[in-house]
């Protein structure tokens, strides 16, 4: 087929993001792979071979078919072009999260016992979510405008149990399953969802924060361990430990601990002030988003400790002797080192890069705030309000005053 290396990297996009993709024949289903553990360890899932003829009954050439199950469990699936009967099938996921409520009934309407009901519902944690407005689906758009021929010659359906004749699932538990089964299956999943958080941290530690938000989009809210019966109370802990791990990882990624203390600090006060669980997934999401950006800012894992002690003394305070004898001595090396060690690394001088980066601050103090201008020299380690303004102007082009005047228009 002409679309072999665009089929295996769409593919490799859903394994990033757990989510399974299966090729195979429509008469050679791979019925136990599909069904991930529902019907093993509860008892319960659709009778595959009937199921089958149903849904593929009533799928077309050219179109994507999305059908949603009697667990709420989603697949999409297609026929592939230049194969007789192949068929590329997604899933599952789940499009909308379900409540502990929704899952309590639907644990009552299949004849779970309560006391098996928390491995009913770490089931559905470990279905992975895709929401609707995924870039995922923007993946699978352009797949088939190519494997088609553009984005006129496919269609996009939406398919469920009452699209298709009567759906075959068992109503109630067919079999108690051994310990050796239960303990299988629990370890499976936890084996999966640390894999799945190792991936985020490496992006995290990389500063690849669209890689990492595809990760964390992808993550079922449930997938939080339930460990307290507060669910706000549960989710600021997740919180907290996903804070802690998110430090560690910036860490590793060449971030000094002077930069991760700031802002794990501040993300500690906003956990114990969350007010729900929404408030705390989306404060999940400005954690990942903050930490891979400062990655990307404050990352030295390329430089050399010399110029990493310089950098996080520069950076820790402005207004302390930053001349290059004064930074050399407090490591005790020679100027000269420390200066050719410096340029080398960075691409500035030590004094260019001092400069810059009070330069930086005196920008954001004169838009900011009122203070006079020989108080922001101050600030920025700079007593001789005269020389502040060369420098300032040098690198700006204006005056310290004709900048604050054109920021304040």
């Amino acid at each position: 087929m002409f679309y072999k290396a665009e089929l295996q990297f769409l593919r490799s996009v859903f394994k990033k993001c757990h989510i399974r993709t299966f090729t195979f024949d429509v008469d050679e289903v791979p019925y136990e792979m599909i069904d991930t553990g529902a019907f093993d360890i509860f008892g319960i899932g659709m009778d595959f071979e009937k199921e089958r003829k149903r849904i593929l009954g009533v799928a077309e050439e050219n179109t994507i078919f999305e059908y949603t199950d009697f667990f709420g469990r989603s697949y999409m699936f297609m026929l592939l072009p230049e194969t007789e009967k192949e068929v590329l099938l997604i899933g599952p996921y789940v499009s909308e999260v379900p409540t502990r409520k929704e899952i309590m009934e639907k644990a009552e309407k299949l004849e779970i016992p309560p006391a098996r009901f928390r491995e009913f519902e770490n089931y559905y944690s470990s279905i992975p979510h895709l929401p609707e407005n995924s870039q995922l689906f923007a993946f699978l758009d352009s797949f088939g405008e190519l494997i088609w021929g553009g984005s006129e010659r496919f269609d996009f359906k939406k398919i469920s149990n009452t699209d298709i004749e009567q759906a075959s699932f068992a109503p109630a538990i067919k079999k108690d399953p051994t310990e050796a089964e239960k303990n299988s299956w629990n370890i499976k999943m936890i084996e999966e969802r640390y894999e799945f958080e190792s991936e985020m941290l490496r992006a995290v530690s990389k500063g690849q924060y669209q890689k990492a938000v595809v990760f964390l989009s992808a993550l079922n809210s449930m997938s939080f361990e339930r460990r307290l019966s507060d669910p706000v109370r549960n989710i600021k802990n997740y919180c907290i430990i996903t804070n802690t791990l998110l430090r560690k990882s910036a860490q590793e990624g060449g971030v000094h601990p002077f930069y991760l203390d700031r802002i794990s600090s501040d993300f500690a006060a906003k956990i114990e002030s969350l007010p729900s669980t929404e408030a705390a997934q989306e404060l999940m999401g400005d954690m990942f988003r903050s930490y891979c950006r400062l990655v990307r800012k404050h990352t030295m894992k390329n430089y050399s400790p010399p110029v990493q002690r310089a950098i996080t003394a520069i950076d820790f305070d402005l207004t302390a002797n930053l001349t290059l004898n004064a930074l050399a001595s407090a490591q005790n090396i020679s100027p000269s080192y420390l200066s050719a060690l410096f340029s080398q690394e960075t691409g500035k001088t030590l004094t260019e890069y001092v400069n810059e980066k009070r330069v930086k601050l005196a920008m954001r103090l004169l838009a900011t705030t009122k203070l006079q201008i020989q108080t922001i020299a101050q600030h920025c380690g700079i007593l001789d309000v005269h020389y502040f303004s060369k420098v300032f102007k040098k690198a700006v082009g204006v005056t310290p005053k004709q900048y604050r005047e054109s920021q304040q228009k």
